[in-house]
């Protein structure tokens, strides 16, 4: 009605091709009831679409998804009933598994892919020859590439109203778009390109290069800053300084980061030594280097981990077993509803049975941890070989800088306790596993 006011007034006639809209109030009143109608009409399509798609991804029909992902290609239902899917397309997934691998095996940071990719004349999906590191981030976060495509990742609402103008913007948007958290995505099964340790191990590096560009901002002076942390209240060692400028020696330490903290709710709760820096990270640095001199040690020790984990009982047997105790709790209930046996018969051996069916389950629980630990261990053997045969001969050269960073790829985490100092290895991350109970880090201990 607004428009066709304007209309009005600037002497245009409006001419429907269906009807005609005569002057008259009754008219009037008839169009504005049409437009509300309309108006209520294309709400309820676009909730019934809305409604639509989240059936249809809850059930995994890929057709939800808008554009398949860098690495597939979309398969459009043909004539013989084929439902749409997501097929692997070999060149580009090569590229992929490139990008993960060099994040979560080689821990290089995004620019050094971007370059690498320029190296290798590797074109984008749109044919051009320079990647943007935004979309590399994208591909390293994408859980399609595990199999799992996330459908709901953004919701688009109406465009909020701007205090000022957007520059250089031509007209103001009509929708934004909001992030929605990853625990209301629903995940639709694909192929995948690169397997979940993988995914996770990436993600945990991501985490880290943020972290340390943080660190890195503002100036770190210490070799192992980042990577303390106190053994009795898990909070982080921190470096300060001992003495002034006017003295000749200033000596560094690091020391647990509450015992002067600015907040008076964690000041004081630990009385945790402090330990001079020099010491610490000459320390640290020649446990690394005997590690990367003689990695046999851990080799071994791992193996034999690796044959101790395999004396369990089999699978199957775990299952018949399982299910036949199942069985025997049911006809035991059975027997009771029928009265052919006691109350207090059925409460000792109903009990009895329940504890050992209990026993099983943690039991096969623990199998299944085994099976996803067994490729960890398998690939820390070689990983722990290859990584040590790319550091250069020339360690005992190395400057500071050096030595900060081969310790970094390294160790994930130094505790400080009274008596010993533990160091825990990245092993973990070698081998591209998740950050889960079930991962198995070499912890010896500094005296």
């Amino acid at each position: 009605m607004i428009l066709l006011e304007e209309f009005q007034k600037a002497g245009a006639e409006v001419i429907f091709l269906n009807h005609q809209v005569g002057n008259s109030p009754e008219s009037n009143l008839l169009l504005q009831m049409q437009g509300a109608i309309a108006e209520y009409e294309r709400a309820k399509i676009m909730e019934r679409n809305r409604r639509g798609r989240l059936h249809a991804a809850r059930k995994g029909c890929i057709s939800v998804m808008a554009i398949a992902p860098y690495g597939y290609r979309y398969i459009k239902s043909g004539t013989t009933g084929e439902e749409r899917r997501f097929e692997i397309n070999e060149e580009e997934a090569r590229i992929v598994k490139k990008l993960f691998m060099w994040i979560g095996e080689e821990r290089v940071s995004i620019n050094e892919t971007v370059r690498r990719l320029k190296e290798r004349s590797v074109r984008t999906q749109k044919g051009r020859e320079m990647w943007n590191r935004s979309t590399i981030q994208q591909i390293l976060k994408n859980p399609a590439y595990k199999g799992q495509a996330a459908f709901g990742k953004t919701k688009s609402n109406p465009a909020k109203p701007r205090i000022r103008p957007q520059r250089n913007a031509g007209s103001q948007q009509k929708r934004s778009l909001t992030y929605p958290s990853k625990e209301n995505w629903i995940y639709i099964p694909i192929p995948r390109i690169v397997d979940e340790a993988l995914f996770n191990a990436v993600e945990e590096q991501l985490a880290e290069n943020r972290e340390r560009a943080r660190i890195q901002k503002r100036k770190a002076a210490y070799m192992l800053q980042g990577l303390i942390v106190c053994q009795h209240c898990r909070y982080a060692y921190c470096g300060v300084r001992s003495g002034s400028k006017k003295k000749e020696r200033v000596n560094y330490y690091y020391r647990c980061s509450t015992i002067y903290a600015f907040s008076s709710s964690v000041r004081g709760i630990c009385n945790s030594k402090s330990v001079r820096a020099d010491v610490l990270e000459m320390a640290i640095w020649e446990k690394v280097k005997s590690i990367l001199n003689e990695p046999e040690g851990m080799m071994n020790e791992y193996q034999q981990r690796l044959e101790g984990r395999r004396e369990s009982p089999l699978e199957q047997d775990l299952e018949r077993e399982e299910s036949k105790l199942k069985r025997g709790i049911s006809r035991l209930i059975d027997s009771y509803t029928n009265e052919y046996i006691n109350q207090e018969e059925f409460e000792s051996r109903i009990t009895e049975m329940k504890v050992h069916l209990k026993e099983v389950e943690e039991e096969k629980e623990r199998m299944k941890d085994q099976k996803e630990t067994e490729q960890e261990f398998a690939m820390i053997i070689s990983s722990i070989k290859k990584f040590s045969s790319g550091i250069e001969s020339e360690i005992d050269q190395y400057d500071w800088l050096e030595k900060r960073s081969v310790i970094r790829k390294l160790v994930k985490r130094i505790e400080v306790n009274v008596d010993d100092i533990i160091i825990v290895f990245r092993i973990k991350e070698f081998v591209a596993q998740s950050g889960q109970n079930q991962n198995v880090q070499h912890c010896p201990r500094v005296p």
